[in-house]
């Protein structure tokens, strides 16, 4: 364990941190992991000249640290927490009057800013790992920014151990920039990577096991998530021995199972702390010198498009590689075993993405909103957040009634905006409070926010029930935080109107209706997304439900929470939301437009019944659009329009302007640019007619060019028997005939079109109607092969005629020639 008094690396830049801060508001310091910053920093400050006894707060990501380094820098000054060292955390405050150093999450610090927007009172505030990027770390970086505006003596420290120093420099006006040079110990690492069949629990558990006969001391191990911690518990409780004990350390224990984690090992003990990403900054693990790293970490990613986050196991980034790294060389010599490769680590990406970057901006849009701004652009932000992300934050703040239509915040908004809580379940719970409901509505926030609570039952019913009958100190810590928000929402009912949970969380989760669509436990969200449950869950036969907790891709959504909630509920909730039209649909199997009545909250039908149809326009487009999808080749072409409108085509492709491209694929391309005017009433495929067809092939060919193309392109072409034999244009190599080759005998010039410039290809064709030979030089065919082709043809067909010189012979389409 590091003593308070023990020296450690940062201790080299405290005089010069402290008069930077003397004489500069903004300042960066830039320290590796163990090098005593979060500890020693503040303790620093309290004697500084220019506090002038304001508070110093200091911003940790997460609960546990925050806790721990107060508790730390408490018994450094030989006090208890919450005298000249505090805390406040969602769930646990500890402070006092006499409190000067308040440790807070980053979220309790948005929440201090929005009460009191000049910090009165304070002297300095401290954003500690600041490398990790949270979304609620740079918002309240941006609105201290801005209170820095007004309170030009706050001092603004940015504190990290791995982070791109210039560019934060450059944010805070060219901050001057302190670096603590090297570690408290140095780390050997070590690289493990599996083979490709090895489960990542089971690679965990024999490099854990491997450690422990390798090395002294005690262990942390890194893993994804609650439930790789789990799987890897039990595999060691089997292995270790009854001298190692196995710690798991994640944010859903209670504060005492998290100390009791992060406590040293019992002499003659050893431990083997199994964590999240929880214990990656800010915390000392007493008597860790051994890091196991699976680099994986389970990140929330939002999609904009569904208005969903989902959780996804992904690679940490070489910052975090080194933040967990670095826990081993806290306390002496450590050794980190990486579970990949060197050429995998030298891919990994430099740092974290930013949360701004990828999450649900809602809470930070009602901040802003709150704030007084609109565009965040206006704001300090170390990245802006992406226009698609702040788009469907400001539209869900629109459903919530929360910002108007110019984003200017509203009456409701302001109320919400009073909760520490997502906008979501800050409606709800103000919603219910009209009706006296807001004390469920805030315990069923409270299950909603605090994952584990009332157990992992789908059913929210089910999870209350057990809610209010737990009484685990974590349980009981949630009842006094509903009630308090509960408070926050007061009660305008005279007297309590009972409503379900499920239209509780249909003011929370307007866009999480979901309606039943086929098999038992499918559903339909109303943006369109596909989710399900297990079959066997009592939800599965409900008929709508309102979904809190989504996992898995928009195809195959899995269902973690819901609640059901009834017609006449929704009736009452989505009363203005719930649009009753007329829709228009393409039935394929008639291939006609049919007609329904609706009545719908966007993809969620209430009521659906056959209608007439009364805009007939509207019909005739979808038909259009119904025709290019299925191919031409549907209409009634006529042999004649087919014909004209090869020619037509061979023309624009030969001469170009102004004949017109008639093929499939030219007029496939704008159905209703040519074909809509003249389906007028038309809502089947059926009742189009030729003639119709006939007036589209009229505007697209006018008469002055068909006029025109009789003589340049013939239809037909008249064999010397008199025969009109036809020309296909459309032919794949050149405008072709297909003709028997006795009608042309006597004929000496070669078929030809466009005043002779174009020769045909001319297909002769046996009396059988079979061809037997292609040519575009009928004279020269006449001179050259027909011999070799006469005796042959003689040989199968003795009775027709086949002359030497068949040039100068007579045409027929007989047998044999009259007379012969």
């Amino acid at each position: 364990m590091t003593k308070a008094g023990s020296p450690l690396p940062i201790d080299a830049v405290l005089p010069q941190l402290d008069a930077t801060l003397r004489d500069s508001a903004f300042a960066v310091l830039v320290a590796a992991p163990g090098a005593g910053k979060t500890t020693r920093v503040p303790l620093k400050l309290l004697a500084a000249d220019w506090r002038a006894k304001g508070r110093i707060i200091m911003l940790e990501p997460r609960r546990i640290a925050a806790r721990a380094a107060a508790h730390f820098m408490a018994r450094t000054l030989g006090e208890e927490v919450g005298e000249t060292v505090g805390y406040r955390v969602r769930l646990d405050t500890r402070v006092s009057a006499r409190t000067q150093i308040e440790v807070v999450t980053e979220g309790v610090f948005t929440r201090m800013i929005l009460d009191d927007p000049e910090l009165s009172g304070v002297a300095a505030v401290i954003f500690d790992e600041f490398h990790e990027r949270s979304l609620d770390g740079d918002l309240g970086l941006a609105l201290a920014l801005d209170s820095a505006i007004l309170r030009p003596d706050l001092r603004i420290l940015i504190m990290s151990a791995t982070l791109d120093s210039t560019r934060m420099s450059s944010l805070l006006s060219d901050a001057p920039l302190i670096e603590s040079e090297g570690r408290a110990f140095p780390v050997e690492t070590r690289f493990v990577p599996p083979k490709p069949e090895i489960r990542i629990e089971d690679h965990v558990v024999s490099t854990v096991m491997m450690a422990l006969g390798e090395e002294h001391g005690s262990i942390l191990v890194f893993l994804p998530g609650e439930a790789e911690i789990r799987r890897v518990a039990e595999r060691l409780s089997g292995q270790v021995t009854d001298t190692t004990d196995i710690a798991p350390l994640y944010g859903r224990l209670t504060p005492k199972e998290q100390d009791r984690a992060i406590a040293p090992a019992a002499t003659g003990r050893r431990k083997v702390v199994l964590a999240t990403t929880i214990a990656q900054t800010s915390l000392t693990i007493e008597g860790i010198r051994v890091v196991v790293d699976s680099g994986l970490a389970r990140v929330p990613v939002y999609e904009p498009a569904t208005a969903l986050t989902r959780l996804e196991t992904r690679r940490i980034s070489k910052a975090a590689a080194t933040q967990r790294q670095g826990r081993a060389g806290r306390t002496e010599d450590g050794v980190c075993y990486r579970l990949w490769n060197k050429g995998q680590h030298a891919a990994l990406q430099a740092f974290d993405t930013p949360e701004i970057l990828s999450a649900d901006l809602t809470p930070l849009a009602l901040t802003l909103a709150a704030w007084g701004v609109t565009d965040p652009a206006q704001m300090q932000f170390v990245d802006q957040p992406p226009a698609p992300a702040w788009a469907e934050a400001t539209a869900l703040l629109g459903k919530l009634d929360a910002i108007d239509g110019s984003g200017q915040i509203t009456d409701e908004g302001r109320a919400l905006a009073a909760f520490p809580l997502h906008p979501r379940l800050a409606h709800m719970i103000h919603r219910a409070g009209i009706s006296g409901n807001a004390g469920e509505a805030a315990e069923v926030a409270a299950l909603v926010s605090e994952h584990g609570l009332g157990g992992d039952a789908i059913d929210l019913d089910e999870r209350l029930r057990r809610f209010r009958a737990d009484s685990s100190p974590r349980a009981k810590d949630a009842k006094a935080l509903a009630r308090r928000w509960a408070k926050l929402a007061g009660s305008a009912a005279q007297k309590q109107q009972a409503i379900s949970i499920g239209q509780m969380l249909a003011y929370a989760y307007p866009d999480r209706l979901a309606q039943a669509a086929g098999k038992p436990g499918r559903f339909r969200l109303v943006g369109g997304r596909a989710a399900s449950l297990p079959e066997t869950d009592a939800l599965a036969r409900h008929k709508f439900l309102v979904v809190t907790d989504i996992t898995g891709q928009a195809a195959n959504g899995r269902i973690r929470a819901a609640a059901p909630i009834d017609m006449e509920e929704i009736e009452e909730t989505f009363s203005a939301h719930i649009a009753e039209e007329t829709r228009l649909e393409f039935d394929r199997g008639s291939r006609s437009v049919r007609a329904r009545r609706v009545r719908a909250i966007d993809q969620v039908i209430l009521a659906d019944a056959s209608a007439k149809i009364e805009d007939t326009d509207a019909a005739a487009e979808l038909l259009c659009s119904a025709i290019h999808d299925l191919g031409l080749d549907v209409l009634p072409w006529s042999k004649g329009q087919q014909a004209l409108r090869a020619r037509a085509t061979y023309l624009h492709e030969a001469v170009g302007a102004p004949w017109p491209d008639l093929s499939d694929q030219a007029l496939g391309k704008g159905v209703p640019d040519w074909l809509l005017p003249y389906l007028s009433g038309v809502t089947a495929i059926s009742k189009i007619t030729p003639d119709m067809l006939e007036g589209a092939l009229s505007a697209l060919l006018p008469w002055d060019l068909r006029s025109q193309i009789d003589t340049l392109l013939p239809s037909h072409f008249k064999a010397p028997t008199g025969s009109r034999i036809p020309i296909n244009y459309a032919h794949e190599t050149a405008p072709a005939i297909e003709v028997r080759v006795q009608e042309l005998f006597g004929l000496t010039g070669h078929p030809s079109i466009m005043g002779g410039k174009v020769p045909l290809l001319v297909i002769l064709l046996s009396p059988a109607h079979r061809p037997i030979q292609m040519t575009r030089d009928l004279p020269g065919f006449w001179h050259g092969s027909w011999a070799a082709v006469a005796k042959d043809m003689k040989g199968r067909y003795p009775r027709h005629f086949w002359p030497d010189d068949p040039a100068s012979a007579q045409a027929t389409s007989r047998a044999k020639p009259r007379g012969t």
